[in-house]
C-alpha cells in the first residue's frame, strides 16, 4: 500500500514514531530498535513501510533501511511469528546478526529473543536459511549517540519494553541488572541487554 513514508519526526520512543507529512497528515509507526538508533537525532525522516491489516487491527510498521524490512517480511512468513515477534527480533539482533545467526543454524541463539521458544527458533532457521542470503548487508546510517542521563535512559528502556508487551516489573528488574553490567550503555543497548537478559 505505502512504499515509504517520508516527513518531519513529530514524536519518537524506541518503539514507536510518528511522522508528519506536509499535507497534514501524521502517520503512526511501530519500529524496531534499529530504526530507532537510525534516526533519534533527525528532524526529518524516510522509512520504508510494511501495512499490516488483520481482522480486528492495522499496524503500520516503519524501517530505516528496505533490508530490514525484507527480513521483518520474511520472519512474519514463519508460521507462528506476527508483527510484535517480528519487531522484537529485530530489536534484540541487527540484521546482520541475525542473518550470521540464521546461515550459522544458531537456534540456542536465536531462542534467547524473549517469548521466542526453542521450536519456532529452529522452524524460523529451517524456513529462512537458503532466503536470507544478501540480507543485512545494507547500511543504515546511525547517529553519534547524545549525553543521555542514566535515569532517562532507564525510564525509556523501561517504557520501550512495556510497550513490547513485557511486565513493567519485570522490565525493570532487566533494565537495571542491564546498566549495573554497563552503566555507560545507550538506550538501545540497554534494551537489547534487557531482551537477552529476559529468558
Amino acid at each position: 500500500m505505502y512504499e515509504f513514508i517520508e516527513g518531519i519526526i513529530e514524536e519518537l520512543s524506541p518503539t514507536q514514531v510518528v511522522i508528519g507529512t506536509a499535507s497534514g497528515v501524521g502517520y503512526l509507526m511501530n519500529i524496531s530498535l534499529q530504526t530507532y538508533t537510525a534516526i533519534e537525532k533527525a528532524s526529518r525522516t524516510r522509512l520504508y513501510t510494511h501495512f499490516a491489516v488483520k481482522e480486528d487491527s492495522q499496524t503500520l510498521f516503519g524501517f530505516a533501511s528496505k533490508s530490514e524490512r525484507e527480513i521483518f517480511r520474511l520472519l512474519i512468513s514463519v508460521s507462528g511469528v506476527g508483527g510484535g515477534t517480528a519487531r522484537t527480533i529485530l530489536s534484540t539482533y541487527s540484521p546482520q546478526e541475525l542473518s550470521n545467526i540464521i546461515s550459522t543454524e544458531n537456534a540456542a541463539l536465536l531462542k534467547n529473543v524473549k517469548g521466542l521458544g526453542l521450536k519456532t527458533a529452529q522452524k524460523i532457521i529451517v524456513e529462512l536459511k537458503d532466503k536470507m542470503f544478501g540480507l543485512g548487508t545494507e547500511e543504515i546510517a546511525t547517529a553519534i549517540p547524545g549525553k543521555t542521563t542514566h535515569s532517562a535512559i532507564f525510564g525509556e528502556a523501561v517504557a520501550a519494553l512495556t510497550m513490547l508487551g513485557f511486565p513493567k516489573a519485570v522490565s525493570e528488574k532487566a533494565v537495571t541488572a542491564t546498566l549495573k553490567e554497563n552503566p555507560s550503555a545507550t538506550v538501545e543497548e540497554a534494551i537489547k541487554g534487557a531482551l537477552k537478559g529476559m529468558k
